[in-house]
């Protein structure tokens, strides 16, 4: 069982840095952390149960859903950046 997830590894590395990513932009706009906080357990309990009953009927599109997702993370890394220096 183990070895139908090690494709998924990466990308849940990469949903560890996004959640960071996320509350860095909570921060940077001055949002609630409490909130922030909260929303982001409310995310991740989300996630966890679509990953739970879907990875049987996605194992055959992890490439793609490991590229996308890490490249979604790629752009809000960016956008986190360029709202900390108030470029945009």
């Amino acid at each position: 069982m183990a070895n139908e997830f090690k494709e998924f590894g990466a990308l849940l590395l990469l949903g560890n840095i996004e959640n960071l990513i996320l509350a860095s932009q909570g921060v940077v706009l001055g949002l609630n952390p409490w909130v922030v906080g909260g929303l982001s357990l409310v995310f991740v309990i989300i996630w966890l149960s679509i990953g739970t009953f879907g990875t049987r009927a996605a194992i055959k599109y992890a490439n793609y859903i490991t590229f996308i997702g890490g490249f979604a993370i790629f752009v809000l890394g960016i956008q986190s950046m360029l709202q900390a220096l108030h470029i945009i």
